[in-house]
């Protein structure tokens, strides 16, 4: 019983097994079959393609922030970044010695010392003499005055230089009215050109000198005159002073201004600057004797246009700025300060292969060329030295800037680009005298500016604006050729008042 069951048992699944091979799946179940496999993979494919661009789009996020946080830790060392900028915004650029020195501070054993040396006697005003009240070696008391003492050997003679009681020096002027003995009138003469006004010539230009050379607040230098000189002053007063002051120095600084295009060699540089709130840019140009300073609205070729002409016959030394390449198609120097700062910035932050190695080969040759220089500065070597060891070296910096024109790393491309563009212009100085390596000359000039900026915020007006230009053109130009600013300040207002020539500010030829 148990095996005849067990036979139809399977039977029946032999029967089972024959009919469903014997019905395969239709072709429309195998198109849906088909369709939904295929919508399962173009789900998936959607979902990955998804997963691609968020992944694409967090790297793009990643390098955008990672380049926000490298611009926000450059600083004036490995950027083109002024000096002013290193502060809160980004790390402070490294100063003094990167290890500390055992030494002590101060002078080291065996360095000689060094003391103010004394006036001569005819500089000295007082003599005051100092004698000993009783003898050290037996108490005997001793005379105190001069005529009844006995010397021996030379005074020991100790100076102390001091300012006399500071106060202010008031002139009244006082006009009577004269009668003539031939007819009986009266008659008055005029104040004296130079005593038109409240103030004299030396006190309008101690405020001018005062607010622009030593970079004194217009409220301080008020506070300065009444507490220190006993003049009591509105600020007010203080400007009409400043804007004098500016208008005595007009006719240097238009010699200045016209004699730029006749220079051989001009150094170039602009700073930001505010008028009302308003941007403005304050630009510089050294000379070998004299700087002059501007105020203009653009930062744009048409700057230099106005200032030096349609063509400059002369060599314009700057950094790589686009304007100066749009104005001067001449001889030009590109700063190698800049350049180096920019090599920096990329090695600081150098993630790829090409950058590490542009910024190794370059440096190395940076310190070759300056090793060079410095010889030469030496006199070590002369010119036409000069000239033919640097010829190697110039041939290898054209050859580095080729070799990464297609760099994958952006920044190394582009100063690639740019050396590779105007690599003649960075050995200018190799042979023109007069020429140097960098800009930091006009860089200094600006710092001045810039140091006055963070102070008083720029100027209200256009009349500001020229007065500031004009003060800084006279104070810097005095200080480059050994002048006393205040004293040719001071002479200036003179005549100006008197209605005679300024004194020049270019150099006198013999």
């Amino acid at each position: 019983m148990n095996a005849r069951a067990a036979r139809r048992a399977s039977s029946k699944h032999a029967n089972a097994s024959r009919h469903a091979h014997s019905h395969p799946p239709s072709r429309e179940e195998l198109q849906r079959q088909l369709e939904q496999q295929q919508r399962e993979i173009e789900r998936l494919q959607k979902q990955v393609a998804e997963r691609d661009q968020r992944i694409a789009d967090a790297e793009k996020q990643i390098a955008d922030l990672e380049r926000q946080l490298a611009a926000r830790q450059k600083n004036s060392t490995n950027s083109s970044k002024p000096p002013s900028s290193d502060g809160l915004a980004g790390s402070s650029r490294q100063r003094g010695r990167r290890k500390k020195s055992k030494r002590k501070p101060g002078g080291q054993k065996g360095h000689p010392g060094h003391h103010r040396p004394l006036a001569p006697p005819e500089q000295v005003q007082e003599v005051r003499p100092v004698l000993p009240v009783e003898c050290k070696h037996c108490g005997q008391s001793l005379p105190q005055q001069f005529d009844q003492i006995q010397t021996v050997g030379e005074a020991q003679r100790h100076q102390v230089t001091e300012l006399p009681p500071i106060q202010s020096y008031v002139i009244e002027y006082q006009c009577p009215k004269v009668v003539c003995p031939a007819c009986g009138e009266g008659t008055r003469a005029p104040l004296p050109e130079e005593a038109q006004g409240d103030f004299g010539p030396q006190l309008m230009a101690l405020i001018a000198y005062l607010t622009i050379y030593c970079r004194m607040p217009r409220r301080v230098v008020e506070a300065f005159l009444e507490h220190v000189l006993g003049i009591a002053m509105s600020l007010g007063s203080t400007q009409k002073c400043w804007e004098q002051a500016s208008a005595a120095v007009a006719q240097p600084c238009q010699e200045l201004e016209q004699q730029l295009k006749n220079e051989p060699v001009l150094n170039s540089d602009e700073t930001g600057w505010r008028n009302n709130g308003e941007k403005r840019y304050l630009w510089a140009l050294v000379a070998s004797t004299f700087v002059f300073y501007t105020v203009a609205k653009t930062r744009s070729s048409a700057v230099l246009m106005h200032l030096l002409g349609a063509v400059f016959a002369g060599i314009l030394c700057s950094d790589r700025f686009s304007a100066y390449f749009k104005y001067h198609k001449g001889l030009s120097q590109l700063c190698w300060a800049h350049l180096k700062r920019n090599i920096l910035g990329i090695q600081d932050f150098a993630k790829t292969t090409d950058a590490e190695r542009f910024c190794r080969d370059a440096l190395a040759l940076y310190a070759r060329l300056f090793r060079l220089w410095r010889k030469f500065q030496g006199s070590l070597i002369d010119r036409d030295q000069l000239i033919a060891r640097s010829i190697p070296l110039q041939k290898r910096w054209f050859a580095l800037a080729e070799q990464y024109l297609d760099s994958d790393d952006k920044e190394v491309r582009n100063l690639a680009t740019s050396l590779f563009q105007h690599c003649g212009r960075l050995f200018t100085f190799i042979e023109h005298p007069g020429v140097e390596p960098t800009n930091n000359c006009v860089e200094q000039a600006l710092r001045i500016a810039v140091q006055l900026r963070k102070l008083i915020f720029g100027n209200r007006s256009a009349q500001g604006e020229v007065a500031t230009a004009r003060l800084l053109t006279v104070t810097q130009t005095c200080r480059m050729q050994g002048r006393n600013a205040l004293d040719y300040l001071t002479e200036a207002i003179v005549r100006y008042r008197r209605h005679q020539p300024v004194p020049s500010l270019l150099p006198q030829r013999r």
